[in-house]
């Protein structure tokens, strides 16, 4: 089966995640730059004239589609790379895909996802994040 994650992360974070989802060979992905707030409501900026509110914070989304064998290494390279231990670190969703089509192909499923030097590659030749080093 296969999963989607969207992954709201903090901008300053985005290439600490590319280049944890690269190591561990997730080659396919979307990043959105998006506005909003969690919990924390926004911050409060002092300037010149005093303080202000800022509640909608400019915020990274990466979306993902995979095996769902590969999830929780994926969600692991997440939370590591995306982990500063301040509020706003972000969220991590997994969802269910019913179906995923490669317009050029016709492929479906999850060969539809797949990409040389994948995740899924990697696994089939035994190579793995050590290995490569």
């Amino acid at each position: 089966m296969l999963k989607k994650i969207e992954a709201i992360i903090r901008e300053d974070k985005l290439s600490d995640v590319k280049d944890a989802l690269h190591e561990i060979g997730i080659v396919g992905l979307n990043v959105f730059e998006i506005r909003g707030h969690g919990r924390q409501g926004g911050i409060t900026l002092a300037g010149r004239s005093g303080t202000y509110q800022v509640d909608m914070l400019t915020k990274i989304q990466v979306n993902i589609i995979l095996s769902e064998h590969n999830l929780d290494e994926t969600i692991d390279a997440i939370l590591k790379s995306a982990y500063t231990g301040e509020s706003g670190d972000g969220l991590i969703f997994v969802s269910p895909i019913e179906e995923v089509i490669r317009i050029r192909t016709g492929e479906r499923g999850h060969e539809a996802v797949m990409y040389p030097g994948d995740i899924d590659e990697r696994k089939s030749r035994g190579v793995t994040k050590s290995s490569e080093s």
